[in-house]
């Protein structure tokens, strides 16, 4: 079966063309309905999410570590710390745990 690396940016460019494309042709007026716009309202946080998370376990030499730090890092975002803290927190808590915990 010979594969066309051609067909498929296409049908990737309309479909990513085509999702931004309809909202602004189809809907024209403002969207009242309550769970649609809190549908809406979430999902480039979820879409970020989605991306974020298995390059997080997959970004370190073990597993492990990588947990470690996104706890680390979850636990530094509940107590209201700024990003810039939880960035470094979380890599200190990676590079300790892979220097000193998984040598």
């Amino acid at each position: 079966m010979e594969h066309n690396i051609y067909i498929y940016i296409l049908v990737m460019a309309l479909v990513t063309y085509g999702i931004r494309m309809l909202p602004l042709t189809l809907i024209r007026k403002q969207i009242r309905h309550k769970t649609i716009r809190s549908f809406l309202f979430y999902v480039p946080y979820v879409t970020l999410a989605v991306m974020t998370f298995p390059a997080i376990l997959t970004a370190t030499d073990s597993v492990w570590s990588a947990v470690l730090g996104l706890l680390a890092a979850i636990f530094l975002a509940y107590r209201g710390k700024s990003l810039f803290q939880i960035a470094c927190g979380a890599c200190a808590v990676v590079w300790i745990s892979e220097v000193i915990i998984f040598m």
